[in-house]
């Protein structure tokens, strides 16, 4: 009787987090799939999903996708050195590592990407610097390069934490025994690193790819409005041109994209569970 009135306690204290689920997730998902799948007379329409397949929206569809994997690919090149170079130095993931990292987090998301715009404008801090040298200014302002800087900034903390996580797990005399054999630097980190580190990498990846294909505010800030990636394609059928079904539509047909992603993702996932990012 007793355990079980422990239980009931364990319960009601999940209640707000269920209230918040419930107001705050299940029930735009429902609006916005009952919106997706409605036309404008309220009769059943698949033509709000397949909207996706338009060349206007697929091309921006694309171009999100190849940002979002460029920026994953670009956060696996510069967190893997950076990890194992915090690995050799002992840092404590409670100490420097965790501060350093998420300092730049402390501060409004917007006014980093306008520190951004700021740096890579057409007389920006990087053409100055660049024209203190004699090299012709680079005319990387208002493009597809502008916007995939940004989401790698942006998101590369997401990829370096997991991955930390997952390799200070890694025991050193594992590492030790492949050196004695013969093994070198990248025979260890090929068979022995890499393996032993891809619960991490797959959360990672998870964790930067998804947000980055679905972002529109680096977008909007950095490609001046000049680039359209699928996110900024949704955000304006809602807020500009007021077409809840076709945003809806679109909106739905992105998730499914992202939820077999994430299904592919976790599925070869070699332990079956995510590794912890904090």
């Amino acid at each position: 009787m007793e355990k079980k009135k422990r239980l009931n306690k364990r319960t009601w204290l999940s209640a707000p987090y269920l209230i918040w689920i419930v107001g705050f997730t299940i029930i735009p998902l429902v609006v916005i799939f009952q919106d997706a799948f409605v036309n404008a007379e309220g009769s059943f329409t698949m033509d709000n999903i397949l909207a996706i397949f338009n060349p206007i929206h697929m091309k921006s569809m694309i171009l999100s996708l190849a940002i979002a994997a460029g920026c994953t690919v670009i956060c696996i090149l510069l967190a893997y050195p950076l990890v194992l170079a915090l690995r050799r130095l002992n840092m404590g993931r409670e100490g420097f590592l965790v501060f350093g990292l998420i300092l730049p987090m402390w501060m409004n998301f917007i006014l980093r990407l306008l520190a951004w715009q700021m740096i890579l404008s057409k007389n920006g801090i990087l053409n100055m610097i660049l024209g203190f040298f004699g090299i012709a200014p680079l005319p990387i302002a208002n493009t597809w390069l502008s916007i995939l800087i940004g989401v790698v900034y942006d998101y590369l903390p997401f990829m370096i934490l997991p991955l930390y996580n997952a390799i200070s797990e890694i025991d050193e005399d594992i590492i030790e025994a492949a050196k004695d054999l013969g093994a070198g630097g990248f025979t260890v980190f090929k068979k022995i690193i890499l393996p032993l580190s891809m619960p991490g990498l797959l959360s990672g990846i998870v964790m930067v790819f998804v947000p980055s294909m679905t972002s529109f505010v680096v977008a909007d800030v950095l490609g001046g409005g000049k680039i359209q990636l699928i996110g900024n394609v949704i955000e304006q059928e809602f807020t500009k041109n007021v077409d809840w079904g076709l945003g809806s539509g679109l909106s739905v047909s992105l998730m499914i994209f992202v939820l077999i992603s994430m299904a592919f993702t976790m599925k070869n996932d070699p332990e079956g569970k995510e590794s912890a990012i904090w």
